[in-house]
């Protein structure tokens, strides 16, 4: 029998905070599990070629394109005291914490690739752990903020907590366990000072998905529950289909995955333009992780405004242009002979400062992005008559994760043909090596950016759309809860035999 939900009371200040601070166990994962990261590790720690390396990282990432999709549906359908989500929030903080710890603790007398298949067998449980927190935890926030606006100002706080964690997780990493000195000489080089973090990583991750997940364990009982049913394997899979089929989901989707791959070799690279365009040192490179902290700050209270000032899809395109004309800037300004030389202040202060316009304007990008894909919701629910939150976020959290790893082969291509050398330290790379490698990421990065933003064009959805889309659906349940309580009265005292189905926690 369905569930007729209890009007939901707004949301705290204090439990949109603490719900948002669940995304901070996907940031200290993201900051480690990074292309960048993994790519340097593996690359130039262990001494793998760059190729394989980026081939790994997909591979590893093609077990999400099945388990993600699964957890979404599984979880828009499941029925338990304790509503659709939160299972499989909880049960997912220690498996998540253990499995990247143990990424980083291999066992003593694996290398070459032995280590390599070790590693990608953990990176996969890791993400597939990490999924059962991320893709349930996204999918309440359309019932918990069901607003056009209001979606983004809360979408915003988990942004928050995602890029801060990245920041902080990077600052705490490079500045403080890879940072090169007496100590440790090797620095980034210095594969035990990877297993140290990884030891911090684990302990924070269990606080973030802990303290998500019983903040809004009181929300459960005005959440929706499905409707009793014996649905097949296929008709499950149908309508996760439809949900893929939905014309405004295709064409974010479209735009998300192409401005995914620019970002995913931009962030594989970014290292190396770090240790040997700019040649920082490991401890130089955390603080412009600040940029990124501060970003978070300003993306919070930017995102709302902006979309509330101009529109969701004019946002997104303006949002993407900058961000594509950042991430080229100093790049293209060093191939012109314009930055200010290696070893200068004024060379850190604007890669300090280009560093917050890209994190700042990507943060405000995934939030309006995210808002963007859960208004799909509603309209696939006045389509089908079925809520796919689950479904729907899977594809949203796994266009990232394989978007990295299609960036990673790439960039591990043109690293691989430029010929970059292995283990190579700040100051002994080839100029010419560098800029052949330049010379061939501006074009791709150019292309990339701005195919997304012309896809993105097609987008037809706003906030009429959205508030038609809302009100369809409340006469909807209206009407389903006439006939309920009509059908109730023709029965008579006694237990309700069915129900009808749940829109939005109402039935419908």
């Amino acid at each position: 029998m369905s569930r007729v939900a209890l009007e939901s009371p707004p949301l705290s200040g204090l439990t949109k905070l603490a719900f948002g601070a669940g995304s901070g166990a996907y940031g200290v994962s993201a900051a480690v599990l990074s292309a960048a990261v993994l790519q340097l590790y593996f690359n130039q720690v262990i001494g793998l070629p760059a190729i394989w390396v980026g081939v790994a990282i997909l591979a590893s990432l093609m077990a999400d394109l099945v388990f993600d999709p699964l957890v979404g549906l599984w979880s828009d359908n499941l029925r338990s005291r304790w509503g659709r989500r939160h299972p499989f929030m909880y049960a997912s903080a220690i498996p998540a914490a253990g499995f990247f710890y143990l990424l980083w603790h291999a066992p003593h007398g694996l290398d070459g690739t032995a280590l390599l298949f070790y590693s990608v067998g953990l990176l996969v449980l890791v993400r597939a752990s990490l999924a059962a927190f991320e893709v349930p935890s996204a999918a309440l926030m359309p019932e918990l903020a069901p607003g056009y606006h209001e979606r983004t100002a809360l979408m915003a706080y988990r942004a928050f907590f995602a890029v801060a964690a990245i920041a902080i997780a990077n600052i705490v990493l490079y500045s403080v366990f890879l940072r090169q000195d007496a100590a440790n000489p090797l620095g980034v080089l210095n594969r035990e000072r990877y297993a140290q973090f990884a030891v911090v990583g684990s302990v924070a991750m269990v606080v973030f998905i802990l303290v998500s997940s019983l903040s809004t364990h009181s929300r459960i009982r005005y959440l929706h529950r499905p409707p009793e049913r014996k649905a097949s394997i296929g008709q499950m899979l149908a309508e996760m289909g439809r949900v893929f089929t939905n014309p405004g989901l295709v064409v974010l989707m479209s735009s998300y995955i192409l401005t995914g791959v620019a970002t995913g070799i931009t962030t594989t690279l970014s290292t190396y333009w770090t240790l040997h365009l700019w040649a920082l040192k490991p401890q130089a490179i955390g603080p412009l992780g600040a940029g990124a902290l501060g970003a978070s700050v300003l993306g919070v209270l930017l995102a709302p405004m902006l979309s509330k000032a101009v529109g969701k899809k004019p946002a997104m395109m303006s949002l993407l242009a900058t961000a594509m004309i950042a991430s080229m800037l100093p790049i293209s300004a060093r191939l012109l002979g314009i930055m200010p030389p290696n070893g200068s202040t004024a060379l850190y202060v604007f890669l300090l400062a280009d560093a917050m316009v890209q994190a700042t304007t990507g943060l405000m990008a995934v939030v309006i992005m995210t808002s963007m894909v859960s208004d799909v919701i509603e309209d696939q629910q006045v389509k089908t008559g079925v809520r796919s939150e689950g479904v729907l976020f899977a594809v949203h959290t796994l266009v990232p994760k394989v978007t990295a790893g299609v960036g990673s082969v790439i960039a591990g291509a043109l690293v691989s043909l430029v010929a970059f050398p292995v283990r190579a330290k700040t100051g002994s790379v080839d100029p010419d090596i560098l800029r052949h490698l330049a010379l061939l990421y501006l074009p791709c990065i150019a292309a990339l950016n701005g195919a997304a933003i012309v896809a993105l064009s097609f987008h037809r959805m706003d906030r009429a759309t959205h508030e038609q889309n809302l009100a369809r659906l409340r006469e909807a349940a209206a009407l389903a809860a006439q006939t309920e309580s009509a059908g109730a009265e023709e029965r008579g005292p006694g237990p309700a035999v069915g129900g009808a189905p749940t829109v939005a926690g109402k039935p419908a």
